[in-house]
């Protein structure tokens, strides 16, 4: 139920995301006349105080904003499963020297260290912050992966694929990665919230490409606007009530793999005549 629920969620904004600026057709940037206009007929979420339209600021956003959240968490993912999987089965000298620098990324505090990399960037578009957010955000997943690979790589088909002759590199991607794809999973869904919001915090204090229209410049245009001083709530509620969602969606999604991969955590559902009994 979870899982449908979320993903029912995230279903919708990424249709959103890809379908909507298509239908909608409007440019986000386009200014008029009627500023800080609440919703009516003619404007579904009002205007901002320049007189863009929100709804079409918000889809065009949506695409923005879930292009960096997806990008960066592949991308992250992709170096934890490089570094904790290989450091876990390796050992030794490999595995002091991977653990050493995973060590360091998760000592450092990652928005600070988000913010710092973000300021040097010659270019501030979407694919140089989604790869900023994933240098930062592997190290949790890889310490995770390493503990996991740690513990499969005792068992018995791991031992006889060694025993078959199988190279070290297909026995971690074709006999261990497969076992621990609900984990990566896990670890990819909470990078894509976690990049989301690094990505709205960053837009928010004026790091990011303030050109390209995502939700992040949206709440950043509207404190620098003062519109919950001015009660514009149309202008800022629709962006922080869509990273709530999607985070929300992620969320179910992640405590669904979690009770599929450990039957442990799944509810279990009394019947009828027993509680009756």
């Amino acid at each position: 139920m979870k899982i449908k629920i979320g993903a029912g969620i995230l279903a919708f904004f990424a249709l959103v995301a890809i379908f909507g600026p298509l239908f909608i057709g409007a440019d986000p940037a386009a200014t008029s006349d009627a500023g800080l206009q609440p919703p009516s007929a003619e404007h579904w979420l009002g205007t901002t105080q320049t007189g863009q339209d929100v709804l079409v600021q918000l889809v065009y956003g949506a695409r923005v904003s879930l292009g960096v959240g997806v990008l960066s968490a592949v991308i992250a993912t992709v170096l934890a499963v490089a570094v904790g999987l290989v450091g876990g089965y390796i050992g030794g000298a490999v595995d002091e020297v991977l653990s050493v620098l995973t060590n360091i990324f998760l000592v450092l505090p990652a928005l600070p260290l988000i913010i710092v990399l973000a300021g040097y960037l010659p270019q501030r578009g979407v694919t140089s912050v989604a790869v900023v957010i994933a240098v930062t955000g592997w190290a949790w997943g890889a310490r995770v992966l390493r503990a996991q690979t740690l513990s499969v790589r005792r068992r018995d088909f791991v031992q006889a694929a060694r025993a078959s002759g199988e190279g070290p590199l297909r026995i971690v991607f074709f006999e261990i990665l497969p076992v621990l794809l609900p984990v990566i999973a896990t670890s990819f869904l909470a990078t894509v919230v976690s990049a989301i919001l690094a990505e709205a915090g960053l837009s928010f204090l004026g790091l990011a490409d303030l050109s390209t229209v995502s939700w992040g410049s949206m709440l950043y245009f509207a404190q620098n606007g003062q519109a919950l001083l001015i009660g514009a709530w149309w202008w800022f509620i629709p962006p922080g009530l869509c990273i709530a969602l999607i985070g929300t969606g992620l969320a179910l999604v992640n405590f669904g793999i979690d009770e599929i991969a450990n039957p442990r955590l799944r509810t279990i559902k009394v019947p009828r005549k027993a509680r009756a009994s």
